[in-house]
């Protein structure tokens, strides 16, 4: 999916891996639509207004605009 997605898409975030419930940072992502800034050499997408990045094979999401 890295070569797909780049900076500008927009993709909303079904279910972040929240580690069980302990993760309440990547749980407030569910639901939510981002911009991607950039994907990382390890193929991680980082988005504007999150600290967090989506790691394509441990959370689900959607491409919403490429």
């Amino acid at each position: 999916m890295k070569s797909t997605i780049k900076q500008g898409d927009i993709i909303r975030v079904i279910k972040m891996d929240d580690a069980n419930g302990k993760d309440w940072a990547a749980a407030k992502m569910n639901g939510q639509t981002y911009m991607v800034e950039f994907v990382d050499d390890a193929g991680q997408i980082h988005v504007y207004g999150s600290g967090l990045a989506i790691i394509p094979e441990a959370d689900e999401f959607e491409i919403v605009e490429q």
